[in-house]
């Protein structure tokens, strides 16, 4: 027996007819927090992070000597070509990213997807644009439904919970909440308001209670993947089926088939078709004109190919700057995706690799550029992020034991690093958010700041506390731009160290006898053994370092995969 579904409660939304000025530039950003997003309340500590954060990435601005200008180049997949950033309302940004299907844990090629909006949220922040950033679920779907039907529960409360998984992610990858979370289940009035523009204009035909949309109506269908309307095939999520005009036809609303969920509607009970959805509820908290409409590469064709027919059969007025995508995470050259089986979740992951090296993995390459998910990749990442926290840690134990008043001036040398780093900063985020070589730039005042803090030369110098604090202070700046800042630094350190010996499936006490029966080797002038205990520790990822205060360890890269990487260069 079907159950009539409708929406709990009428929203609160402007109605999103067309008008030459859009709903967006007559009342930005005027938004309540979505019901839905209840992020805030998961009990993670790293949440206290991304409150922090986003104060911080509003403030760092300051801190980071606020750029001149707000000139950021994005690249256009419309237009094929990287574009001065020009938003439609000065100082305001309006940007949609398409959400997870939430039937399962996301994968890290969604992680991808949503950490790299999430350094152009920031960034677009640390230049001191308002910015409205909608991030929509789909809940109701054909993989919802048939993954309910396999788990017996019902579509609605199994999408809700993975709704709360992809949160959980989120808050562990230092992504930041978008400033309304729409989900479908929720939009149906609005949904069913845009369809029926569409038929009014004629771009749309009804079939014993489905909804088609016409291709043929839409002379510019294929303008965003340069597709021919004659190369385009159905499949996809665009139904195989005779009744249609034109193969390529996409349904708008799909008649109720029993035992599935379904809402009313002028052309009987149903539901939406995938892609109406993102444009009835973009063009709801952003009207039908706005800067950036962001996705996977995936997303291309068919979803914004066809988010663009329709909207732009809805409204003559409809318009999207700037189409901006993300390459894929591929896996022995093969895109990663649930339907190849060649996935690993994000939980999987970052079961054994700090979330922050997941993170900086990620944003190791350019956004647009594929990026091959390996163990050598992930082990790489995460001795990176260890040498770093590690390095400011220590930096901001020697800060604490110098609480006096220090002098307001710096080394000629020590300002002129920190001059490049932030220019380097600056114009690497601006030419289309080329973190890699933000990442890279940070090597220098790191290294100096391990010089400061440990070697002769660095211990006498003058004003060493004064370049010690002002070198942490730019760095942890562009950190938090980035949403590579942790909480506590010693905290992520420590973590990290947990991650190693999970992975190397050791416990501290083992290491720590481990190097006692290396000590005693040594002692006893036993060098062979005591080698061996070395390279045993290192074939894990733990590392010795010996010091005239005794031996410690630390993770490290294992051996095997230090050998991969000497000989893929």
């Amino acid at each position: 027996m079907q159950t009539l579904l409708r929406c709990s409660r009428p929203l609160t939304l402007i109605p999103f007819r067309c008008s030459p000025i859009t709903r967006f530039q007559k009342s930005p950003f005027h938004l309540k927090p979505f019901k839905n997003i209840n992020v805030h309340k998961l009990n993670f500590r790293l949440l206290n992070t991304l409150t922090t954060e986003a104060s911080s990435s509003s403030s760092s601005p300051k801190s980071l000597r606020e750029s001149e200008t707000k000139e950021i180049w994005l690249y256009n997949t419309m237009s094929r070509e990287r574009e001065l950033f020009k938003p439609k309302v000065v100082g305001k940004v309006g940007m949609y990213v398409c959400g997870v299907t939430a039937y399962d844990l996301s994968h890290i090629g969604h992680a991808r997807v949503y950490v790299s909006f999430d350094v152009l949220f920031r960034y677009l922040k640390h230049l001191g644009y308002e910015v409205c950033y909608v991030r929509n679920f789909t809940d109701v779907d054909d993989k919802i439904i048939a993954r309910a039907n396999e788990l017996k529960e019902d579509p609605l409360s199994l999408s809700r919970r993975f709704c709360e998984e992809f949160h959980r992610d989120m808050a562990y990858l230092h992504c930041l909440p978008p400033s309304v979370e729409p989900r479908v289940s929720d939009h149906m009035p609005q949904i069913i308001d845009m369809i029926k523009q569409i038929l009014d204009k004629g771009c749309a035909y009804v079939i014993d209670g489905d909804v088609y949309f016409s291709v043929d109506k839409f002379p510019n269908y294929g303008q965003l993947s340069g597709r021919r309307l004659e190369d385009n095939r159905a499949g996809e999520r665009v139904a195989v089926d005779s009744r249609k005009r034109n193969p390529a036809d996409f349904a708008l609303w799909k008649s109720a088939k029993e035992g599935e969920p379904f809402w009313e509607s002028p052309w009987g009970p149903g539901r939406p078709g995938w892609h109406i959805e993102c444009s009835a509820m973009s063009a709801a908290y952003l009207g039908y004109s706005f800067d950036i409409h962001g996705g996977g590469m995936d997303l291309v064709f068919p979803h914004h190919e066809n988010e663009i027919a329709q909207s732009c059969a809805a409204c003559n007025h409809s318009n999207v700057s700037y189409w901006v995508h993300n390459g894929f995470v591929t896996v022995d050259s093969e895109k990663m995706s649930k339907s190849l089986g060649n996935f690993f979740t994000i939980r999987q992951v970052i079961d054994l690799y700090h979330p922050l090296a997941l993170r900086l993995f990620l944003m190791g390459t350019h956004y647009r550029s594929p990026i091959n998910y390996s163990d050598v990749q992930l082990e790489s990442a995460s001795d990176r992020v260890y040498y770093i926290y590690q390095t400011l840690y220590e930096c901001e134990v020697v800060l604490r034991q110098h609480t006096e008043a220090q002098k307001d001036s710096i080394p000629f040398d020590i300002e002129k690093c920190i001059d490049k780093f932030h220019n380097d900063f600056e114009t690497s985020m601006a030419d289309d958010l080329h973190t890699p070589v933000v990442l890279a730039s940070l090597s220098d005042p790191l290294k100096i700041i391990n010089d400061l803090l440990h070697t002769r030369k660095g211990k006498k110098q003058d004003l060493r506390i004064e370049s010690l604090a002002a070198l942490e202070k730019i760095i942890s700046d562009v950190l938090a731009v980035l949403g590579l800042l942790p909480s506590s630094y010693s905290e992520v350190v420590q973590q990290l160290r947990e991650k190693a010996l999970k992975r190397a499936r050791l416990t501290e006490d083992q290491v720590l006898q481990k190097i006692e029966e290396r000590t005693v080797a040594r002692k006893n002038k036993e060098y062979e053994k005591s080698d061996t205990i070395r390279k045993e520790l290192a074939s894990l990822g733990i590392a010795l370092m010996d010091s005239p205060n005794g031996t410690s360890w630390r993770p490290a890269v294992p051996l095997a995969l230090q050998e991969q990487q000497v000989a893929a260069t």
